[in-house]
């Protein structure tokens, strides 16, 4: 973890979101969900991150080093996981993944499912988002020292 605040207490903050893939979000075949869906979920780790550091929704700047690893497929449950990397005095860098913790098995039958362990990585991105001057991120206990 880089930062221009090396002792900000916002530093290494994690949001973990988890979400089932419903199947009307299949796309192609073989049941396969769109990496746009991924990304989606992305941003809303990194709102909750921004809002948590910085009292702020903030806006989502920049992606940068997406890696689409493994499909995603309906059926499945995702975890997403963003880390504060570094801050700025504006800017926050985030270090995001999403892993494919359970998984539809309807080759067993219709409603079959499995816990996956370990878990498939599917898509790993750098982000950084953006937040407003002054967002008041010292009234919720963050403070540079």
């Amino acid at each position: 973890m880089t930062t221009d605040r090396p002792d900000d207490a916002r530093l290494g903050l994690q949001v973990v979101h988890r979400r089932y893939v419903p199947w009307s979000h299949a796309h192609y075949a073989g049941n396969l969900v769109d990496g746009a869906y991924v990304l989606a979920l992305f941003g809303d780790v990194a709102t909750e991150i921004c809002i948590r550091t910085d009292g702020d929704e903030g806006l989502f700047a920049s992606y940068a080093e997406v890696q689409f690893i493994a499909p995603v497929q309906a059926g499945d449950v995702l975890e997403v996981v963003g880390t504060v990397a570094r801050v700025g005095t504006r800017s926050r860098d985030l270090a995001l993944e999403a892993r494919v913790v359970c998984r539809g098995r309807t080759e067993h039958a219709a409603s079959a499912a499995e816990v996956l362990d370990p878990p498939v990585v599917v898509v790993t991105a750098r982000g950084t988002v953006v937040v407003p001057p002054g967002s008041g991120a010292d009234e919720r206990g963050f403070e540079n020292h």
